[in-house]
């Protein structure tokens, strides 16, 4: 099994749509937007740009290049290039994946169990109460389970057959709902106060390290980097995938969208008279830096719109259940790939185990937020950004002649000296930065949760 030939994607179009699927999740649904809010609304905008052009686009050409290079998953590739030393980042990537997924999909169920409320019974009553009952719990647990288990059915199925397929149908579909509610949402009396606080420059604001830091986290995590889905991903391409311009049309589609979701979440908050929800609740119960947003704030906002928010909050958890879905398929597919690689399972038994164990892993998230949050920032600022390290510093310092790798397919193409350089220069200084701050902060989530 450990020498089938490896599967491919059947078209250009499937991987990019694949990879943009795996881009765009949750956290562009609000996370940019509520952001782009706080710190300096166009500044903002400006720094996150500067940031994913020089720091994610390098490290997600390096993944893209380990994977089509070595057509094998993460531990492989690293072995490939670097031996066996190396092989251990490559593990740290598939750690993340499996983490991640276990509560990722606790999120998801929630996003699954407020479309049906959107389209059966709407959002009347109080907003916290029932984010409350929603959040955790064994029904928290059975959607979490049912969600994984959409997620594996379609993995089972192959890189055509599953993720390709899916893929094809669902991103259209995620830009045409995600541009239609900007449209209704533009259409509303007084949605422009909620483009003014969104978009409102504060140019002093890229001077703050606070704002780099952020900025620098969000070009990273919402790219899917640092996890081995863009590595998982590229190695089912052919010799000829042209790697700077995927890279590009991944990256701007991923930015569009979580741009879009300021242009429908601002203007319908404002419009509705709910700003007070927004402006200076951090901290409080409906932290919208958080969930509150998405799951107290927003449902509340629907509910004013009376019948009319019956549709435009099912279609709008409808556009989060597509983005989770998209992700969620990515991060298993590293764990499978890596198993099948590792274990020479098949991909129907190496799908199956890895989402079960995954399950199993993401139950006691299902019942204690505070244990969803202490995973989340052990992943995403331990894994993630350790393992973008090492990979930033394995391709521009490790791998021999990586330049030679990533120009095949392209013609024309100059820069790839100047890619390397910010890899070995530019990147780790700008990941080292980011971890100084989130390390001290995820070590005591940590030592909190275990009464420390």
């Amino acid at each position: 099994m450990a020498n089938a030939p490896r599967e491919q994607w059947s078209s250009r179009t499937g991987f990019v749509l694949a990879a943009v699927g795996s881009a765009v999740g949750l956290g562009n649904m609000w996370r940019f937007s509520y952001l782009t809010a706080e710190y300096g609304g166009a500044a903002f905008l400006v720094l996150y740009l500067g940031v994913t052009l020089m720091v994610g686009l390098p490290v997600m050409l390096a993944e893209l290049t380990l994977g089509r290079g070595s057509q094998r998953s993460p531990v492989r590739a690293l072995q490939h290039y670097g031996g066996a030393a190396w092989g251990p980042l490559g593990a740290v990537f598939v750690a993340a994946g499996f983490v991640i997924l276990s509560y990722y999909s606790v999120i998801a169920g929630w996003t699954v169990r407020y479309a049906l409320s959107a389209l059966f019974s709407g959002f009347g009553g109080d907003t916290v109460a029932r984010f409350n009952d929603v959040s955790v719990g064994w029904d928290a647990v059975g959607f979490h389970f049912a969600f994984m288990l959409a997620t594996v059915w379609i993995v089972a199925g192959g890189v055509k057959g599953g993720i390709e397929r899916t893929a094809i149908v669902l991103m259209p579909l995620l830009f045409l709902l995600v541009v239609g509610l900007a449209i209704y949402a533009s259409r509303l009396p007084g949605a422009g106060p909620g483009y003014a606080y969104y978009l409102e420059a504060d140019f002093d604001a890229i001077l703050s390290w606070k704002v780099l830091t952020h900025a620098a986290g969000q070009a990273f995590f919402s790219l899917s980097l640092g996890m081995g889905a863009m590595l998982t991903y590229a190695s089912y391409l052919g010799r000829d995938a042209h790697l700077p311009n995927e890279s590009l049309i991944i990256a701007g589609a991923d930015v569009g969208v979580a741009f879009l979701a300021g242009l429908v979440v601002f203007p319908l908050i404002f419009a509705l008279g709910l700003s007070g929800a927004v402006i200076g609740t951090a901290g409080t119960e409906a932290d919208i830096g958080n969930v509150g947003a998405l799951f107290i704030t927003l449902p509340g906002a629907f509910a004013e719109m009376g019948a009319a928010g019956r549709w435009v909050g099912t279609l709008f958890f409808a556009v989060l259940i597509v983005g989770a879905l998209t992700s969620a398929i990515s991060l298993l597919e590293v764990v499978v790939s890596a198993a099948m690689d590792g274990l020479g399972w098949g991909r129907t038994r190496a799908a199956w185990l890895s989402a079960a164990a995954m399950a199993t892993l993401g139950i006691p998230a299902a019942f204690n937020i505070e244990v969803l949050d202490v995973m989340d920032k052990v992943a995403s600022n331990l894994f993630l950004l350790g393992g973008a390290l090492g990979l930033s510093l394995f391709v521009g310092w490790r791998m021999q002649d990586p330049v030679a790798e990533v120009t095949l397919g392209t013609d024309g193409v100059r820069w790839f000296f100047l890619w390397r350089m910010l890899l070995r220069f530019v990147v780790p200084a700008v990941l080292v930065f980011v971890l100084v701050q989130a390390v001290p902060d995820t070590l005591a989530a940590v030592a909190g949760l275990f009464g420390g």
